[in-house]
């Protein structure tokens, strides 16, 4: 198959608003911990998910996302604590209610396909318990077309390309319209440029059936796209939750905060309510007088100025990136380098002494020990 032709094809989706619409349920975990031997992979977790609505969990690899998932779908047991769904505990041992009966549709991170059954059948293999015959056939290739893979319905996955498999697993998960959907890390295997169509093509087909979500992820681009509302965890629990806007402007920590942006980190001492830099100064707002402080420069907030204006810095590292310039700029007093993303048109090399003007509302202040 020549290039053209194989990129049209992860291009090509059905079209939108066909997917059948489920009946969304609401998911809480309350209290849960969930441990593996002398591991703690959880610790007294509490969440709750609104009827239909997009959360992802982010954080890094080992931080208990994939473990949540997997108590919500049944998977797990939880070692102490419940899941709820509407309001129902679905896994205290005396009601625990198995995964093909609690209404959850599940995108495994490797996909999970069958090898040795067809696109169609992988699909209409989650139907077999809610119709036979002509009718799970029919909604299995509603499925299949919903994705865009309506030629491939006779195809093997090894046959497939991973954004193929993707959406094949997708399909499967979609298909018996369940009232959760979870998906473990479901674009992680994806190359740029297929991740950003295959995400953006999920979030629609998400909001089409209108079923509660739950995404795992450690791309925070990926979660600030498709969710709702976004869980920050670390180490087993929850460290903050709210909108992609909330955790990027307003991180309850410097970890929320490093997890959002690669910062200039500036150290520094609280004196009369700010933290004195070689920048300047910037409010410390709750932070005690003489403790010790970082204060957090985002590259896209500094502005170049012409030299002899605001602070005087010299470019040492000019890197063109297409929709903006990068630049490491040396200022006297920091004995690293300034990073500063910005819009130059070409304007300024290496070497070149310019001005950086830093807006004090951009600049993000915490405890030099909260980490």
């Amino acid at each position: 198959m020549v290039a053209n032709e194989t990129k049209s094809r992860w291009l090509s989706w059905g079209r939108r608003g066909t997917a059948g619409a489920a009946i969304p349920m609401a998911l809480a975990f309350d209290g849960v911990t969930q441990r593996f031997g002398d591991v703690t992979a959880l610790r007294d977790v509490s969440l709750s998910v609104e009827p239909g609505e997009i959360v992802a969990l982010l954080g890094q690899s080992g931080c208990g996302k994939t473990t949540l998932l997997r108590l919500a779908a049944g998977v797990e047991r939880p070692s102490a604590g419940r899941v709820l769904l509407e309001g129902r505990d679905v896994s205290s041992p005396d009601s625990f209610v198995e995964p093909e009966r609690r209404g959850v549709g599940l995108v495994f991170q490797d996909y999970a396909l069958f090898p040795h059954l067809t696109v169609l059948e992988n699909v209409r293999f989650g139907l077999a318990r809610g119709g036979e015959g002509g009718a799970a056939d029919a909604t299995a290739r509603r499925a299949i077309a919903r994705v865009g893979l309506a030629d491939l319905a006779d195809s093997y996955p090894h046959m497939l390309s991973g954004g193929e498999q993707q959406r094949v697993a997708l399909a499967r998960a979609v298909a018996p319209r369940p009232g959760v959907l979870l998906m473990d890390e479901p674009f992680s295997n994806l190359d740029r440029r297929l991740r950003d169509v295959v995400r953006d093509e999920t979030a629609a087909l998400l909001h089409e059936t209108g079923a509660t979500s739950i995404i795992v992820t450690h791309d925070p681009e990926d979660a600030m796209r498709i969710a709702d509302r976004i869980v920050l965890m670390r180490a087993g629990a929850i460290v903050q939750i709210g909108t992609g806007e909330d955790l990027y402007r307003r991180p309850g920590s410097l970890f929320a905060a490093r997890f959002f942006c690669d910062f200039t980190e500036v150290a520094g001492r609280v004196v009369r309510g700010a933290v004195d830099t070689p920048f300047g100064r910037f409010p410390a707002r709750g932070l005690s007088e003489g403790s010790e402080a970082v204060a957090c420069i985002r590259p896209q907030a500094v502005r170049i100025v012409p030299k002899g204006f605001c602070l005087p810095g010299r470019v040492v590292t000019r890197r063109f990136l297409g929709e903006v310039d990068h630049l490491l700029i040396a200022v006297d007093g920091f004995d690293r380098l300034l990073s500063v993303r910005a819009s130059l048109a070409g304007a300024i090399s290496e070497g070149d002494d310019v001005g950086l003007d830093i807006p004090t509302d951009e600049v993000l202040v915490f405890p030099a020990g909260d980490t």
